[in-house]
């Protein structure tokens, strides 16, 4: 690394410091965990459009500086997926050998299922008509080029899905393997160790019946594992500000802004479809005849670092907290729903964005977008695709290039809009956690098990510097 390449890394590296520094100053001032995120976030955009005035949006200084800075923003994000598969793992089987109504494990799981995937095919309504109505269907924009690498890498991605069928991508979610599901090896890696966990935990309410000496010492080892793998949570969530700098530093410092400004309609018209499915969730809240904007309160703080992380699986631990200390859902509707909700009917990344994708590329290719038999078709491949979506970044992504590819549509479109892809993600995966909070409180006030006081106490809400009660 020459001189002129290693002065302004260096420079670049000392204020990245000095902004830890501060953060740190925050946290040992009591200054809340969200007030300090957003300051992360706000240092962050700064950070990165500074990088990128002074030193040139993909230059080798700038480069190198945001590669040394990964360290601290992939490496959190690393943390983060690091703990779901044994999250999901100890939550799911936690689920049955804490419960006693064993009855309930059925309409539980049902309930839950039955509310992400209508709520997805709901957001696959939004998604199209946002575009179809906006006049944004077969825009200019959707002619661009893309560059032949990105291109390639779409085209693999899309080559592993393209001759799958439904009943190969339901015989996907087995776990075949549970040691390489643990290891997140496929994309249906996450469904596959639910399934192993629901089987586990089936298998303990047989034991339970047999050898209740045994089945205890298996809940009590369980409860140690979930004790453990929650400290650990805890250890990583309070990176989440220094993680933030450096994600959003690199977000600012790397984006289009030409890009940007030129699909700012299509942005805009992202988050009036994620707003307006953002106001389904608590029309379904009120149906469940509690208040929205308590649950507007109760859930900002996971909301909030749904947005941004962008991870989905990340927000799993404060997902499930937040459910069961705050919201008053019973413990075992909490697991199953945020850890359904993390790869099953995500309502912004599987539901809107493909939809808009489909939408947007579809009338290049004739089709016209407000065929009905086009529109319900779309909503039923979205529905079924929904599955095994993960809940990290890409996800989208990787459910478009499957719609795309069953409607017989370009995949072009995705590579165009990948230079918007996180500004609209942040909203997204915020969506997506609702999704799984709204379903969990569906499901638990359906079983009877919604503790209404616990959710009208202001005093039940979760601190998310420490998962816990304030």
């Amino acid at each position: 690394m020459s001189f002129d390449v290693l002065g302004p890394v260096l420079a670049v590296l000392v204020i990245f410091a000095a902004l830890i520094v501060v953060l740190r100053y925050l946290k040992a001032k009591d200054k809340s965990f969200t007030f300090r995120v957003f300051t992360a976030l706000g240092m962050g955009i700064v950070l990165g459009a500074g990088i990128q005035l002074a030193l040139g949006r993909g230059s080798d200084a700038a480069t190198a500086a945001l590669d040394w800075m990964s360290l601290v923003g992939t490496g959190y994000i690393d943390l983060l997926r690091m703990l779901v598969m044994p999250l999901v793992f100890v939550a799911i089987v936690g689920a049955f050998t804490r419960t006693k109504a064993v009855d309930n494990l059925g309409k539980i799981g049902g309930s839950v299922l039955a509310v992400l995937l209508i709520t997805v095919a709901i957001a696959a309504l939004f998604g199209w008509a946002t575009i179809a109505l906006s006049g944004l269907a077969g825009a200019d924009f959707t002619q661009g080029s893309v560059d032949a690498t990105k291109l390639d890498a779409l085209q693999t991605r899309q080559d592993k899905v393209a001759d799958t069928t439904i009943p190969q991508t339901i015989l996907s979610m087995i776990p075949v393997n549970v040691f390489a599901d643990l290891a997140g090896t496929r994309s249906t890696s996450t469904i596959a160790v639910v399934i192993f966990s629901a089987i586990v935990g089936l298998a303990y309410l047989k034991l339970r019946d047999r050898d209740s000496e045994q089945a205890q010492f298996f809940s009590n080892l369980i409860d140690s594992l979930y004790g453990i793998v929650m400290c650990i949570v805890k250890m990583v969530v309070g990176l989440t500000p220094y993680g933030v700098l450096a994600l959003i530093a690199n977000v600012a410092a790397t984006s289009d802004y030409a890009a940007i400004l030129d699909l700012g309609k299509f942005i805009i018209f992202s988050y009036v479809a994620i707003i307006a499915m953002f106001l389904v969730h608590l029309l379904i809240l009120a149906g469940n005849r509690v208040n929205p904007m308590t649950y507007l309160k109760k859930a900002f703080p996971v909301l909030s670092f749904a947005f941004v992380s962008r991870t989905s699986a990340g927000a799993l631990p404060m997902n499930i907290e937040t459910q069961s200390k705050a919201l008053g859902v019973d413990p075992a509707t909490a697991n199953f729903a945020a850890s359904f909700g993390m790869s099953i009917g995500q309502n912004g990344c599987a539901g809107i964005y493909p939809a808009m994708m489909a939408t947007l590329i579809a009338p290049t290719v004739g089709i016209n977008v407000f065929d009905p038999t086009w529109v319900i078709g779309l909503i039923a491949v979205i529905v079924i695709s929904s599955f095994g979506v993960a809940g990290v970044g890409g996800g989208a992504t990787f459910a478009s290039l499957i719609v795309l590819g069953t409607m017989g549509l370009p995949i072009e479109i995705v590579g165009l809009m990948a230079s918007v892809e996180p500004l609209i993600d942040m909203g997204r995966t915020a969506l997506n956690v609702s999704d799984s909070m709204v379903a969990g409180v569906t499901s638990s006030n359906f079983t009877g098990g919604l503790d209404r006081d616990m959710y009208n106490d202001p005093a039940a809400v979760i601190n998310a510097d420490g998962i816990e009660k304030a």
